[in-house]
């Protein structure tokens, strides 16, 4: 009799077996690997997805006032108000100064996108900015008068909501979204980075923005980036229009690292900065999303960084205290009549008091042949 181990099977007989249990094997494992690996990619998702904030409150203050509200931006364009609040509420605030229960916008950007990602232009609005502040809600229900204060006395009246309304009647630009920032989320997202580089012609010892700084080329990274981009005092002249200048300087050199593959490419380091982005903020129900945030950026990251442009409303000393700011006219109205009408604006090195039109630009700030140039800069230039 033979022994049926040895009988001939067609398929190379116990190797064949074995070659057959190891593929099945194998298959399986590679099953498990891919669901994981979606199960572990959903997870992410619902995690991030899930830190955002919703800012639910200013979008009914804002629905109440709608028929007052600019019109949307023209050609698919979008207007995001980017705040940096001062709160010392919260993990890590503190040690900026005293909780006194209220907060101010410590940083006010208006970002301009233009429709078909053809640029980008961010525009400071000065927190010493003499405006009118509407009738705003607070967050006791109670309503505050109008009055003209400081702008970045509306944030502390009402809110995000009352910022966009004090913004939209001084610019007659409407707001589509916003995002605001503690100093807490601004460190992490530095942080998430590996930092950011820049250039310092003199040394900097600021104690009240916890800064000391040698001279020099050098990555700043979480707390040094804060004290940086708040210290006032101690660099420059002591303006907050240096101050400023010296956001948008470091903000441009944030631009350019995210921009760069070795982040947005690199899933070790994408996941940090999306982490950090979306602990940090806090939006309008029409941002609170990843996939909403992710489209942003990938239209922000299809814009060549010399058409993101960074500059300063047109400003100057207030005629009646010096330590306060007036806008600068026709110029500031030339500004926003353009980003109105998603018509460009360029940037050039030197003041931010006055805007330089094109020699051969027509008297209409709306038309497409002016092209006005105020004092700024882009994301190319750099830091260093």
């Amino acid at each position: 009799m033979t022994d049926s181990s040895d009988a001939p099977t067609g398929d190379g007989g116990g190797d064949g077996r074995r070659r057959r249990h190891w593929l099945r094997w194998a298959a399986l494992g590679a099953a498990v690997v891919v669901l994981a690996a979606a199960g572990t990619g959903w997870w992410l998702y619902r995690k991030l997805d899930g830190n955002i904030t919703t800012d639910t409150t200013a979008e009914a203050e804002l629905r109440r006032y709608e028929n007052e509200r600019p019109s949307p931006a023209v050609n698919a364009a979008r207007n995001i108000l980017l705040i940096g609040s001062d709160t010392r509420t919260g993990p890590g605030n503190r040690k900026y100064g005293k909780d006194r229960g209220t907060q101010r916008s410590d940083t006010t950007i208006l970002l301009h996108l233009s429709a078909g990602g053809r640029g980008a232009t961010a525009v400071s609005i000065p927190r010493d900015l003499m405006v009118r502040i509407p009738s705003c809600a607070r967050a006791d229900k109670t309503r505050t008068r109008e009055q003209f204060a400081q702008f970045n006395w509306a944030f502390e009246f009402g809110g995000t909501a009352c910022t966009i309304r004090t913004l939209e009647k001084l610019t007659k630009i409407r707001i589509d979204h916003h995002m605001v920032i503690d100093f807490r989320g601004f460190k992490k997202m530095v942080d998430a980075v590996d930092g950011v580089e820049i250039c310092l012609k003199e040394p900097i010892d600021d104690r009240d923005a916890h800064l000391k700084l040698p001279a020099g080329r050098q990555t700043l990274h979480g707390e040094q980036a804060l004290g940086f981009v708040r210290a006032r005092k101690s660099i420059g002249n002591g303006s907050d229009t240096d101050r400023m200048d010296r956001q948008q300087q470091f903000l441009g050199a944030l631009v350019n690292k995210v921009q760069s593959n070795g982040v947005l490419l690199n899933p070790t380091k994408l996941y940090p900065v999306l982490d950090a982005a979306t602990r940090s903020i806090t939006t309008d129900p029409g941002l609170d999303s990843l996939r909403d945030l992710y489209d942003l950026a990938r239209s922000m990251r299809a814009i060549p960084t010399e058409k993101v442009q960074f500059l300063t409303v047109p400003r100057r000393p207030y005629t009646y205290d010096a330590n306060r700011d007036e806008l600068v006219q026709p110029a500031a109205n030339q500004l926003f009549a353009r980003l109105r009408a998603d018509l460009p604006v360029a940037v050039h090195p030197g003041e931010n008091s006055s805007s330089r039109p094109s020699p051969d630009s027509a008297t209409d700030p709306a038309s497409p042949t002016a092209t006005p140039s105020f004092a700024g800069r882009n994301a190319a230039e750099g830091s260093c």
